[in-house]
């Protein structure tokens, strides 16, 4: 087995992580430093950081409704919310599509390395459902802006595109992603010229946000 997706499967963290690891030099297997792509058994000892590797019980995977105004990161900041402060697990978890501070709705918690790396890489097409408002949208300008939004733009260096865009009324569309780009959807709407007000998303893959209420989660199977 890949070393990198041991360690995935450890539910230490994810495969990307773990691969920023190795790469940094602080993985090690049987007393060696290790490699990317290296092939790793049963028998062999793997360490992080000089501490062995724990296999992993049991896999746990939460859907939460975040609240505005929490942050999705497992390092702590004075003076901010954050979304583990709603979760009273003892469990390590980390957070499967992470939303920006001002967005709201479905994140999933787990530590499964494995499934968070399938679940959020744009190469395993997973769509991302968003509700979005906007600020003062002409309904003269609804076609261009969702074919700008189905077409790609361009900010910052990065191309940023949504899979289908619809209009729903009231300033408000919906968007399906399947890329995972920091703060992609704000983004988007800063290069047409418009301003987000609120952001939801309402699904991940095949797991809905349904009636789940704000600040509240549940255990899901996989």
């Amino acid at each position: 087995m890949r070393l990198q997706k041991k360690i995935a499967e450890s539910g230490c963290c994810s495969r990307r992580t773990a691969e920023e690891l190795i790469v940094a030099g602080f993985v090690a297997v049987n007393g060696i430093k290790a490699v990317i792509g290296q092939n790793v058994e049963a028998r062999d000892e793997i360490t992080i950081s000089g501490k062995p590797l724990k296999a992993q019980t049991q896999k746990i995977y939460i859907a939460l409704n975040k609240p505005k105004g929490y942050t999705c990161t497992n390092r702590r900041f004075a003076g901010e919310k954050n979304i583990f402060d709603l979760i009273k697990l003892k469990a390590r978890l980390f957070v499967v599509g992470r939303l920006d501070k001002d967005s709201r709705g479905l994140v999933i918690l787990t530590n499964d390395g494995e499934y968070a790396q399938k679940t959020t890489h744009p190469r395993y097409h997973h769509e991302k459902v968003y509700e979005v408002a906007v600020e003062d949208v002409k309904p003269s300008d609804v076609r261009v802006i969702i074919s700008c939004l189905t077409k790609g733009v361009r900010h910052e260096r990065e191309f940023l595109v949504a899979k289908k865009a619809t209009y729903l009324g009231n300033n408000k569309f919906r968007l399906i992603l399947t890329q995972g780009k920091k703060r992609q959807i704000r983004r988007m709407f800063t290069v047409l010229g418009y301003s987000v007000s609120d952001l939801l998303r309402t699904q991940i893959g095949n797991v809905k946000l349904g009636d789940l209420k704000e600040g509240e989660w549940k255990e899901i199977t996989h």
